[in-house]
């Protein structure tokens, strides 16, 4: 393509060259720039890529979007912009043809119930016969091709990649949870949402390299809606005044409030051995509106809010209440509350819970259902916060009654090591714990020792299928050991 066409929608500054030159690729890692290719400086947390000039002119590249100067030779064209990351977003979405117009796209932000909704949805419209691709932080998921994620929002060239590859597979619709930092570093610029979901805000991803701070935080959240034709809202959150700050879009609301314009009634935790779910009504519109009975197989008020989500934007796509009703019954999501069956009379659950926040919303959720004994089985993340292991026991020792410390991704640290940063905050409490590095060994005790009406969840590896040691990923899915440990093996 040309140049010129690429920076359509993009201030800029031609710095020498010029923009009918022709570009072949558009590359924003050094290492794969080839000749003809279109090169990004971006400014990263951890290298900047104006340092890789000389390597990637080397390499053949013939145009360099940059933010600060450099030198290059007479044939190399420079084009300054003043965010080399908003220009990569703009420029991604010309080199693949626009792809997000040939569909609707759906945002999903919030701290919570992400992941979990898109997943919902995405289950809705596939059950109405709509084609519908989803990006987020499990996986990418394009037709029959499943691709494992490495990050919730993925690096803007790469989002425009996977909507070309949608748009082409057929899909109408695109299902994208959309994270904060994803909205701060511009990877969703230029993506004409059609609707964006706001779930809930809390503090998270604060720290050096993430937010600066909460108020930052909720302002990034907040972009998407002024980027979407549509804005769906949880009307009972009580920070929701702050994302409405400056939106530009339609406003409808979900929740428990009367104000709400999809609200839910009647809620009822459904309980009995080995199965954990919630019923309620939604009721769409007024006190005269629609209702609709559902029943869900995931357990906690977070489904409700989550199900309201999918209801809401399922309803804009003119999906059957019998369908909407069939397809949340049956929606799972890998590693989100999942229970997996091993006895009929205990419950068994696998969770991402892996920070403190994240584990006191799931352990005060299962205490609702008032199991004869909670017990939460879970390690810590090797090279990352001491300051999390102490919480995380502190939490786990105060709401469960019995805690099974192991290993997680112990990466490069003993995994002995990190359990006793845990010990030390579960003993702030009085809370019973055990110690069993090994993750099967610990898995097959909690199941062993498993009491009739108990809840076991086992937090922190959700969705993951291995362990990182020293390095290296070993496979170790929880449900193969569950599998294994039941036949013996």
């Amino acid at each position: 393509m040309k140049l010129e066409k690429l920076l359509e929608n993009v201030s800029w500054r031609c710095l020498q060259g010029s923009v009918g030159t022709d570009v072949k690729s558009i590359i924003n890692d050094s290492r794969k720039v080839e000749e003809g290719s279109l090169f990004f400086c971006i400014k990263g947390a951890v290298t900047d890529g104006h340092r890789y000039v000389p390597e990637v002119i080397e390499r053949g590249a013939k145009v360099l979007i940059v933010q600060d100067a450099v030198e290059a030779p007479a044939d190399v064209t420079v084009i300054q912009v003043e965010d080399t990351r908003y220009a990569m977003a703009q420029i991604s979405a010309a080199w693949y043809g626009y792809p997000a117009n040939e569909m609707k796209l759906i945002g999903i932000t919030g701290t919570k119930g992400k992941t979990t909704t898109t997943y919902m949805v995405k289950s809705i419209l596939e059950a109405a016969g709509y084609k519908v691709g989803l990006i987020g932080t499990i996986e990418v998921i394009i037709g029959e091709e499943k691709i494992p994620a490495q990050n919730t929002t993925p690096e803007s060239c790469t989002i425009q990649k996977y909507l070309r590859r949608m748009a082409d597979a057929g899909c109408q619709i695109v299902v994208m949870e959309v994270s904060s930092q994803g909205l701060m570093l511009h990877r969703t610029a230029g993506i004409p949402f059609e609707i964006g979901i706001f779930t809930n805000i809390e503090p998270d991803h604060i720290g050096p390299a993430e937010h600066e701070s909460f108020e930052d935080y909720i302002e990034c959240k907040s972009r998407l809606f002024r980027q979407c034709r549509l804005g769906i809202f949880n009307a009972d959150d009580p920070r929701l005044p702050l994302i409405l700050k400056d939106h530009t879009c339609e406003v409808e609301t979900f929740g428990f409030s009367a104000e709400a314009g999809i609200r839910a009634e009647n809620m009822e935790l459904i309980s009995r051995p080995g199965y954990l779910g919630i019923s309620y009504t939604a009721v769409c519109g007024g006190a005269d509106g629609e209702k609709l009975d559902v029943e869900i197989d995931i357990p906690g008020k977070f489904s409700v809010y989550n199900s309201l989500t999918a209801i809401a934007v399922c309803r804009h796509f003119r999906v059957s209440a019998d369908n909407i009703k069939k397809s949340l019954k049956t929606a799972k999501v890998k590693g989100r509350v999942e229970m997996v069956k091993v006895s009929d009379e205990f419950t068994l659950l696998i969770d991402y819970a892996h920070n403190a926040m994240a584990l006191e919303s799931l352990l005060t959720t299962l205490k609702q259902y008032r199991p004869k004994r909670l017990v939460c089985l879970f390690g810590c993340g090797g090279n990352r916060s001491k300051l999390r292991r102490y919480e995380m026991g502190e939490t786990s020792g105060k709401l469960a009654d019995l805690t099974i410390i192991t290993s997680d991704n112990p990466r490069y640290e003993k995994p002995e090591d990190i359990i006793a940063d845990i010990v030390t905050g579960i003993k702030r409490t009085e809370g019973e714990y055990v110690t069993i590095p090994d993750r099967k060994e610990a898995i097959a005790y909690a199941i062993h020792n498993g009491q009739p009406g108990d809840i076991i969840v086992l937090a922190g590896k959700g969705h993951e299928d291995y362990q990182e040691i020293e390095g290296k990923h070993y496979p170790m899915d929880e449900r193969v050991l569950i599998q294994e440990i039941l036949e013996g093996r």
